[in-house]
């Protein structure tokens, strides 16, 4: 199916946000960003800001000014400096935008495999049950079938930990010697930032529907750090036992619906590409 050519807004323009609206300017398509005060820094990347917070319904104002849309991505994070909870910013804040965007073509949405609660290294599906163990994952649940409820035909991808340049899980740490108090054999599940870039842009030719966005290689903690401590040059990882002895999640996320369906190959399949490709 040929790529959407028209207007785009991006809802929560942050690491994997920035990085899709600049791809979709790239391409020559007219992209909002809604922003609380990041006007003239997204006004110099080319993209067209739109002044709001999603937890304040009468700032959204000027979202209801503007043209009809092929794409909205929604794609919040959590600042804590707002003093606002997830849920407010996540589900809240979702009922908000949802009553301010005018007519929309797709709504690709950015939710998190923290809405799976497997303990037992189990592979996990989109059909597996969605059981989230922390409060968290319980708030992204909600806002996925918040969204639904208005939307049934918005794609939602649930990505597993993002990662790349910037973004290089304990890297201070580790350059520090630092032990990880954590279960060394137990599963990451991660993405590179670049391909969820490529996973957006896979779920707006999509018909909707519920994704995991992972690459093609669930790593063992002690597998994924050794190897940053090498590409670092920084000393061998060294673990300790876990600080709590609390239930911890522990799944092998599998993304092969989204390679069947959405025809989503990571450029980046395992951690190793990942790792040396993020600087």
């Amino acid at each position: 199916m040929t790529p959407p050519t028209g207007p785009a807004l991006v809802v929560g323009c942050g690491y994997l946000g920035r990085r899709v609206a600049a791809a979709w300017r790239a391409a020559g398509r007219p992209v909002y960003a809604l922003t609380r005060t990041r006007g003239d820094d997204f006004r110099a990347a080319g993209f067209l800001p739109v002044t709001g917070d999603v937890t304040d319904p009468a700032s959204l104002a000027g979202l209801r000014d503007l043209p009809p849309l092929t794409t909205v991505l929604y794609a919040v994070g959590m600042d804590r400096r707002a003093g606002h909870t997830m849920r407010e910013v996540y589900v809240e804040g979702l009922r908000n935008v949802l009553a301010a965007v005018p007519a929309v073509e797709r709504w690709v949405h950015v939710s998190s495999t923290g809405v799976y609660g497997q303990t037992d290294g189990a592979v996990v599906t989109e059909q597996s049950p969605t059981e989230p163990l922390e409060e968290s994952g319980r708030v992204v649940l909600e806002a996925e079938r918040t969204l639904h409820a208005a939307k049934p035909t918005a794609t939602v991808l649930r990505f597993a930990g993002i990662y790349g340049p910037g973004r290089w899980l304990r890297k201070a740490a580790l350059q520090a010697g630092e032990p990880y108090s954590a279960d060394a054999e137990k599963w990451l599940n991660l993405i590179h930032v670049a391909d969820g870039v490529r996973a957006v842009q896979c779920a707006e030719t999509s018909p909707g529907g519920v994704f995991n966005i992972a690459d093609d290689e669930p790593v063992r903690r002690r597998d994924f750090y050794t190897e940053s401590a090498r590409l670092l040059g920084a000393p061998p990882a060294v673990f300790s036992p876990p600080a709590t002895t609390g239930v911890e999640a522990n799944r092998r996320v599998s993304n092969a619906l989204a390679r069947s369906v959405l025809h989503f190959a990571p450029q980046y399949p395992s951690y190793r590409e990942g790792l040396a490709a993020s600087g």
